[in-house]
């Protein structure tokens, strides 16, 4: 942006939010499913979404000039990639990833300047509610939620090659929500059985996704609290996008009943996004982290950490730090055992 009129670089700064609202309400009119489905012109996508064409005309030129869909209002509308992967039909769907971002994160964004003068979450701000309760007393936001975390989660299959499971007969998901992690885990290493751990709420759409998601039939699903135990018995215990969600005493908590848990050599494998030292970020390194890191105090009062910051949470719970390797979408994998 250095090069650029700073009035014009202020301007695309504070319409981005605008830009993303666009590609929810595509979301949620569901109109790449119309124009998968075959309609291409303003007046028949409009009459599929049922909305007004001058409505959804304005919005198609719009999307278009930003590569959501290809096309004009003369020669008709088609699906990109982007469009396509937001259809609500397609496996690997990023739909509700894209309709709770829109939504009710949207919402939580809204209270940004509060969260950031009193360290609140902006979610509880905007609805009242901390977002694992509002989650709770909401079962099919809940849902929608475990389907948007497993959307935003491509990076799941990369790691089986990221650090070897071969030799480990059972693998453990502290707070593995629906499976999907585990599945990738199981699904390269068929000697391998599985136990998924989550509150009663979220182990019951863990088990609906038993037949549908491959290896889950070797899991055990367990309901309970991670902040109480944490089953035993594991070679290898996973921690997903667990810690970012908590401040640092209750990410102690975890990280001890893991350890009470984990027999000797026993590996801890945490997924997480590092932010990175501040020359880098600077530079623009880590950009996803950086916000990922603003959400979480948005979403759940939560945070992303320095690598330094994860070694400390590490080493007060009796863990050493062993080795890390970078995951698509700035995603690192840490891995810890008994120091």
């Amino acid at each position: 942006m250095t090069d650029r009129d700073p009035s014009r670089s202020v301007v695309d700064l504070i319409t981005g939010s605008w830009r993303a609202q666009a590609v929810y309400t595509a979301a949620a009119l569901r109109i790449p499913d119309h124009v998968a489905a075959g309609h291409r012109s303003v007046d028949e996508i409009a009459a599929a979404a049922g909305a007004s064409s001058d409505g959804v005309r304005r919005l198609m030129r719009l999307l278009a000039g930003m590569g959501v869909f290809a096309g004009t209002e003369g020669t008709g509308y088609r699906l990109t990639g982007v469009s396509d992967a937001l259809r609500g039909d397609r496996p690997g769907s990023m739909r509700d990833l894209c309709l709770i971002y829109g939504d009710e994160f949207y919402r939580a964004w809204g209270e940004a300047t509060h969260a950031v003068t009193t360290g609140e979450s902006g979610f509880e701000r905007a609805f009242g509610a901390p977002l694992a309760t509002y989650l709770r007393r909401h079962p099919e936001t809940g849902a929608r939620f475990q389907r948007a975390m497993s959307a935003g989660s491509h990076f799941f299959a990369d790691v089986p090659r990221a650090f070897d499971f071969s030799a480990c007969r059972t693998v453990v998901d502290v707070a593995g929500g629906n499976g999907a992690l585990l599945s990738a885990v199981l699904g390269a290493n068929p000697g391998a059985r599985g136990v998924l751990l989550d509150l009663p709420h979220m182990a019951g759409i863990a088990r609906e996704q038993v037949g549908r998601l491959p290896g889950l039939e070797r899991c055990e699903i367990v309901a309970g609290d991670l902040f109480e135990s944490v089953p035993a018995g594991g070679d290898a215990y996973l921690l997903s996008r667990v810690l970012q969600d908590w401040d640092d005493d209750r990410c102690a908590r975890v990280l001890d009943n893991c350890r009470a848990a984990m027999a000797p050599g026993t590996a801890l494998v945490i997924l997480e996004r590092v932010i990175p030292p501040e020359d880098r970020a600077a530079r623009g390194d880590g950009a996803l982290s950086l916000l990922w890191d603003l959400h979480l105090l948005m979403a759940a009062g939560g945070r992303e950490r320095t690598l330094p910051q994860y070694r400390g949470l590490l080493d007060g719970s009796g863990l050493r730090l062993e080795s890390t390797a970078g995951l698509p979408l700035e995603m690192t994998l840490l891995v810890a055992r008994a120091a």
